[in-house]
């Protein structure tokens, strides 16, 4: 088995706010350690705009110091970056690899030319353009990104990993269903849309904002529904008072949910509903649906890369509240269609999207990259 320097120069492992890329990036830890392979982490160094940021630069050349050092004593055969890209380029690992001489892989390597037009991100763009090429191999779980990455590196230095899950974690349980609609006093019959998100400014409070505007489009049809939304941040006195002036007690904020309770969350629910602006990939949506959950969201970003539109769910058009809020109605108001859509969910995701079978391709990968290096 082999020894791999794992960084995540846009987040280091334990980061205090949650999200996508942790869960991703900390799924591939696990998944490398679980096979037997030794991961030691060379650096924290977070590097987000630390081009503009002069007094974090004798932190980098401390960590490209520490990390050869450390790498070094323990024979280090491959250093393994996780998420580059223009705000967040890597400036350890290929300085470390090119005096250890061994390979260096990214897994989410992002380019953009458009970056290089503006004097903010051109530094960003010049660096992590520089990690890219110097890599002797890239993966990436965004088509999009991969189409991208083909202008500058060539095909048979890249590799396309649809995201993935343990579909084991986010399983259907009918007790926490029962459990939680009692402590939320909602009826059994009673259809119940979930929403989650963290309730920071920006692309995810206007998400929750779109979703509490659509369910009470349902509200005011007469519509008996329930929304839940599980989160927690800077936003919750203001949506939770939307909400409530806009669905009264039709409406239950449940709080920050560890995630590996997530399941029971997902499986008190009949809908998830969450718009997902600028979504690069969307992990929820994953949980989600292999809970059983049919997924109303907004057709942008990489969600399309992880819900099937009209089969296990309704992608609607960027910003176009009718059709988001006609959606979550078209599935509530009919049962079969509601099955047929969870059977999809969850078959969908056992099949494309099972991070064990995905991730024993990028061992494969990683391994014919270590065997193949000089």
């Amino acid at each position: 088995m082999t020894t791999i320097g794992y960084y995540t120069p846009f987040k280091p492992l334990g980061f205090h706010l949650p999200s996508g890329d942790l869960t991703i990036a900390t799924g591939l830890r696990d998944f490398l350690e679980s096979g037997g392979h030794r991961i030691i982490h060379p650096s924290r160094l977070r590097a987000r705009w630390i081009f503009w940021k002069p007094w974090l630069w004798p932190v980098v050349v401390r960590d490209r110091l520490r990390a050869l050092r450390m790498l070094r004593r323990v024979r280090c055969g491959l250093w393994l970056t996780y998420h580059a890209y223009y705000k967040s380029p890597d400036l350890v690992g290929p300085w470390v690899c090119r005096r250890l001489d061994i390979p260096y892989v990214i897994f989410q390597g992002i380019y953009s030319t458009r970056r290089k037009k503006a004097i903010k991100t051109l530094p960003g763009y010049v660096l992590n353009r520089k990690a890219l090429m110097r890599a002797d191999h890239i993966f990436s779980n965004r088509k999009e990104d991969l189409l991208n990455l083909r202008r500058l590196i060539p095909e048979d230095r890249l590799t396309y990993i649809a995201p993935g899950i343990d579909p084991e974690e986010f399983t259907f349980d009918a007790a926490a269903r029962r459990e939680l609609r009692n402590t939320w006093k909602i009826p059994e019959n009673t259809p119940v849309v979930l929403s989650a998100a963290m309730f920071r400014p920006g692309v995810k409070t206007e998400g929750l904002i779109w979703t509490i505007k659509a369910c009470a489009e349902l509200y005011r049809q007469k519509k008996s529904v329930q929304l839940v939304i599980a989160g927690d941040g800077k936003e919750r006195k203001t949506l939770q008072a939307l909400a409530e002036s806009l669905l009264s007690e039709n409406v239950r904020f449940v709080g920050k949910i560890p995630r590996d309770r997530m399941h029971r969350f997902y499986s008190a629910g009949d809908i998830f509903a969450f718009p997902g602006i600028r979504e690069t990939l969307g992990m929820v949506y994953l949980e989600a649906q292999s809970c059983g959950l049919p997924v109303v969201a907004f057709h942008n970003g990489g969600i399309p890369e992880v819900v099937k539109d009209s089969i296990t769910g309704f992608l609607t058009p960027l910003y176009d509240l009718r059709a988001y809020a006609d959606a979550i109605t078209r599935i509530l108001d009919n049962g079969p269609l509601r099955r047929e859509m969870s059977e999809a969910a969850v078959w969908h995701v056992q099949s494309a999207h099972d991070i064990h079978r995905n991730y024993h391709r990028v061992e494969t990968v990683l391994q014919r990259v270590i065997a193949g290096y000089r």
